[in-house]
């Protein structure tokens, strides 16, 4: 009688307020009531390996006992895990919360169902509870020590220590090796115990969530983070493994990813006895076949996996739970199974309007009894790591900590007596099953009062409530540390501050919803207290774009003293003689440069008065600085002058050996090389005229008697001296790697790069023939012109058609002779073509530099040398309507297009100049970043070069999540009618593509506009180049 009571009270009470986020259903909607009849007890074993016993109704849906879980752990964010168990075949299966759970556990006595997450973020930062965060920490632990999160010694021991920091708090030497000798966290664990107490020595003050926090960070850079090998075979029977991850389908074989199959380009997935079969959507530049087809073990095998690949397409993909389709009214065909419950777009929606009670609870392995603050304030409790806003702090991202302290809290550790639980009914937990805290047993009674105390606490006012509406993205930051793809360290310094940089595992913004869904991306407005606080005027902005600027040169330096170098030293492709002189010139610089960074962000601080305020009216200048180093920088002049002779090796080697040519190219197709390798090797070129600009504007603003002009005149009168010896061979090595780099993008050219050869122009014309108008590339050049057509190559080459020396040639103005806008006819010594523009202005720009390169090609008296393999006739025409389409918008998960593909696709043309300009008009710094439809903004690193805008969740990630090509965008100001109701705002548009991107200062915002515009509009420029000597190599 006491149970039949009871079961009506456990079913208001899923579906009551004070319990809501712990149930998959949407505010309003009540499950149905629990279904009557017999109970039987499920063991769960917890992440923290202890075992609870639940009593659920015989008929009660999976879905119940999932509640019950999550209801017990108070835990809010529960949409993230799964409840697992071995069914009769011994297989390991996930509960479908649909069915009834005795029809899925046949044999509750005898089975343990597992507690485990099941959906791995792209980004940890999205989780919002830091119990969701510790839990996923203890699966991190979980999957070391099974062995399924694979990584090199160095990612394992840091993993190690961030655990161990964790659950015992701050380093010592005797604690930390008794702790090791009694916990072993991996298998070998002997080996790495110097390595793991090397690193828990540089966690000093880190509390255990902050911890969770960094510890998540280095595993989601891990490629097998999150991923559950199913064995499978491919076509012709290989051995692979397949696995289902929130960006699509991954291949591997043994523990390396070989392919993955991204949820943009998957139309189906179906199953059909023992074979899994993905439909691609059509893609012409790819070279798999429509429907990919692998074997599996068995059907069951087969259909587990597909199910789990169905949910994560749902959770990650879709906006909410899909709709249930309707029962067939005679006979079905195929699966009945959708997912159920809330999407992650859902959960964290829920999440941030704030509808769920805070709640403390307890780390069973953690010993530390001491709480340690997170702010300097102890009024406010806050239960998370702090999340950083997206209004902009004006100081350096290293130190945001400080300038969040006004808004974050203490963090507030769970004590024993807070750790009780409301306990149902019908769902209730065995009383046999106490629930231990460091040894001791908690009875039933014991935890009643517990939960009184929790109630308690609970109904205290709001206010004492911390907001938890954050920024998706803005998250603590890791300094000084960065794990490339294999968990690899690539590092200077190996501590770690307790500030991380998130970084997406896949870099793909338009994978999730997350990124670039309008809808989710929702942040705090900025404080106008948070403005005043740091400094406004105009030299501080310019002192900030140095030290902006200089972290994203010292990370291209790291593509050749770190990435290039350690892949170079693990294949025998290079010559020893060209290893020392590319490496003993490029170290100087990196090492150099880092110590200059640090000057930099050091007077910055001083100039914000985050450190001695006191003195820091004195230190509110640069010149100095920059003096300093500007004279130290001629002593590495004699670097500089390598180059050129690095650049030509280089090409050489790559010349004369097709391993090293292989090398080079599949180096260029890893996602840290986000341009091409030789625009790597004339960086520090470029950043020399940086400087140079720099101190212009800096110069052009001081007054002749502000404290700083003096040695601001003086370094701007250095680096301009350096700039001029080396500004000659600066445009030679430009136009030879550029040479190099359209050798790359044509088919059907024998001797593209010769000595006195100069690139001019290249862009997409429409040229007369027969058939009419036809899109073709053209490429000029100091003695000749190419045109060409995109071939269907999956590398995105040209296929020359004809060529036409420039010796002898003239242009003839054609429009009213064939009646064909913007046409002009080229005549030549043996043949003509006619060619017509999108526009007058683009024509313009074509005559110019068609007119001044035969004025060269005359003064040289010589015919051009042969330059076809073979000229094939103009047969096959490629009309504009047959040309697949380059994204117009962002362009993400791949290498970046060539400057060659984005002309084509978007009609577009481009000067040597306009090279050279993009060269000097390079820019990084944080942006806040608007979609058309969206609500809120999302804070982004951005670095403009190249044409193209690059996008970074921080200035710590080693590559980019996506790109903006921004050839053929138009810049302009938000117009009253779009409601951008904010300051510094500017907007990028390519027909239906609109991006507003809001910047932090008006100098800032001007600075964006000045090289924004360079990219996106380019006029009739006379000519920076001096022709009358040509390049020699």
């Amino acid at each position: 009688m006491g149970e039949t009571e009871q079961r009506p009270t456990a079913g208001s009470r899923l579906g009551a307020q004070e319990n809501a986020g712990i149930s998959t259903l949407e505010h309003g909607q009540k499950p149905p009531l629990t279904p009557p009849g017999k109970l039987i007890s499920i063991k769960i074993q917890m992440l923290d390996d202890t075992q609870e016993t639940f009593e659920v109704p015989q008929r009660a849906p999976g879905k119940v006992l999932h509640d019950a879980v999550c209801n017990h752990l108070n835990l809010v964010e529960g949409d993230y895990f799964g409840l697992e168990f071995p069914d009769h075949k011994k297989m390991m299966v996930w509960l479908d919360l649909l069915k009834p759970v005795m029809k899925q556990i046949r044999r509750p006595k005898h089975v343990v169902v597992k507690f485990v997450v099941k959906f791995f973020p792209p980004d940890h930062a999205q989780l919002q509870e830091e119990l969701t965060r510790y839990l996923f920490a203890l699966q991190v632990k979980q999957d070391l020590a099974q062995g399924r999160l694979t990584c090199n010694d160095t990612s394992t021991a840091l993993l190690i220590s961030h655990i161990v920091q964790s659950e015992i708090g701050d380093f010592d030497e005797t604690i930390d090796r008794e702790h090791l000798a009694k916990n072993k966290y991996i298998p070998q664990q002997e080996a790495l115990e110097d390595k793991i107490m090397e690193f828990h020595r540089n966690h000093m003050g880190q509390t255990p969530a902050e911890s969770d926090f960094q510890l998540l960070e280095i595993a989601r850079r891990l490629e097998m983070y999150g991923i559950r090998l199913h064995p499978a075979k491919d076509r012709e029977g290989t051995k692979i493994n397949l696995a289902v991850a929130n960006t699509g389908i991954l291949v591997f074989q043994g523990h390396t990813k070989i392919n993955a199959f991204n949820w943009a380009k998957v139309r189906k997935l179906s199953f059909k006895r023992k074979r899994f079969l993905i439909k691609l959507r059509p893609d012409v530049n790819s070279s798999f076949q429509d429907t990919l087809e692998f074997l599996m073990a068995s059907r069951d095998f087969c259909k587990s996996f597909w199910k789990i690949c169905v949910e994560h397409h749902a959770f990650f993909r879709l906006f909410e739970e899909p709709k249930p389709k309707p029962k067939p009214v005679l006979f079905s065909r195929g699966s009945s199974f959708r997912f159920s419950g809330r999407t992650q777009k859902q959960v964290l929606d829920y999440v941030k309007e704030g509808g769920h009670k805070k709640v403390q609870f307890e780390r069973k392995h953690s010993k530390i009894r001491s709480i340690r603050s997170l702010t300097v304030q102890p009024s406010e409790q806050h239960t998370e790591v702090p999340k950083q806003s997206s209004s902009f702090a004006y100081g350096d991202d290293n130190d945001a900590a400080a300038v969040q302290s006004c808004q974050q809290g203490k963090e507030l550790k769970a004590s024993v007596e807070d750790t009780g639980q409301h306990k149902s009914p019908s769902l209730k937990k065995s009383p046999k099953e106490g629930r231990k805290v460091d040894g001791a047993v908690v009875s039933a009674v014991e935890e009643e009062e517990e939960a009184a105390t929790d109630r308690m606490q609970q109904n205290r006012p709001q206010s004492q409530q911390p907001s938890t509406a954050g920024s998706l993205t803005g998250s603590p930051h890791l300094s000084e540390l960065s794990i490339n793809s294999q968990g690899g360290p690539s590092v200077a310094n190996m501590s770690l501050s307790p500030n991380l940089s998130p970084d997406a595992k896949q870099s793909s913004p338009l994978i999730s919803p997350l990124l670039n869904d309008p809808s989710c991306i929702r942040t705090e407005e900025e404080e106008e207290v948070k403005k005043k606080r740091f400094p406004t005027e105009k030299a501080y902005f310019i002192a900030k774009e140095v030290a902006t600027t200089e972290r994203t040169y010292l990370k291209d330096l790291e593509v050749i003293t770190s990435w290039f170098q350690s892949a170079v030293s693990k294949e025998d492709c290079m010559p020893e003689t060209l290893k020392n002189l590319i490496f003993s010139n490029f170290e100087p610089l990196h090492k150099f440069h880092t110590g200059f960074l640090k000057e930099i962000e050091q007077r910055l601080a001083l100039w914000e008065g985050r450190s001695n305020a006191h003195i820091k009216g004195g230190h509110q200048r640069i010149g100095d600085v920059m003096l300093k180093n500007i004279q130290s920088m001629k002593q590495l002049t004699v670097h500089l002058w390598k180059h050129d002779e690095i650049l030509t090796e280089l090409e050489n080697g790559i010349k004369n050996s097709r391993k090293l040519e292989t090398f080079c190219r599949d180096f260029e197709l890893q996602k840290v090389c986000y341009l091409p390798l030789n625009t790597f090797l004339l960086r520090p070129l470029h950043r020399l005229m940086h400087y140079k600009q720099i101190m212009e504007r800096l110069c052009k603003h001081y007054p002749p008697n502000h404290t700083d002009f003096r040695d601001s005149r003086a370094a701007l009168a250095e680096i301009t001296e350096m700039v001029a010896q080396l500004h000659g061979n600066m445009i030679k090595m430009e136009n030879f790697q550029k040479l190099h780099e359209l050798k790359k993008d044509l088919i059907g050219i024998d001797n593209l790069v010769i000595p006195g050869r100069e690139f001019i122009r290249l862009g997409s014309l429409s040229k007369l023939s027969g058939k009419g108008l036809q899109q073709r590339m053209f490429f000029l050049f100091n003695d000749i012109l190419l045109y060409t057509s995109r071939g269907l190559t999956a590398s995105n080459q040209f296929k020359v058609h004809g060529h036409l020396p420039l010796y002898g040639m003239t242009i003839e103005d054609s429009e009213e002779e064939w009646g064909v806008p913007h046409c002009l006819t080229l005549r030549g010594q043996q043949q003509s073509i006619i060619i017509a523009a999108s526009t007058r202005a683009e024509m313009d720009k074509w005559i110019e530099d068609i007119q001044m390169a035969i004025d060269l090609a005359e003064k040289s008296s010589d015919p051009a040398p042969e330059l076809l393999a073979s000229s094939p006739p103009d047969n096959n025409p490629l009309s504009v309507s047959d040309c697949t389409s380059l994204p117009a918008g962002l362009i993400s998960d791949q290498r970046p297009v060539s400057i060659s593909c984005i002309c084509w696709y978007r009609m577009q043309s481009l000067s040597f100049y306009d090279i050279l300009q993009s060269d000097e008009n390079q820019l990084s710094g944080n942006l806040l970043r608007k979609f058309k439809n969206s609500n809120g903004w999302q804070k982004l690193w951005v670095v403009f070069t190249n044409f193209c805008m690059f996008f970074y969740k921080s200035h710590q990630d080693n590559h980019p999540l996506a790109s903006l090509p921004l050839l053929g965008y138009s810049l302009t100001i938000p117009s009253e009618s779009e409601n951008i109701h904010k300051d510094y705002v500017f907007k990028l548009h390519f027909k239906s593509h609109v991006y507003y991107f809001r910047a932090e200062s008006e100098y800032t915002f001007e600075r964006w506009m000045e090289v924004i515009r360079s990219a996106t509009s380019s006029a009739l420029r006379t000519r920076a180049l001096s022709h009358r000597e040509p390049h020699t190599y």
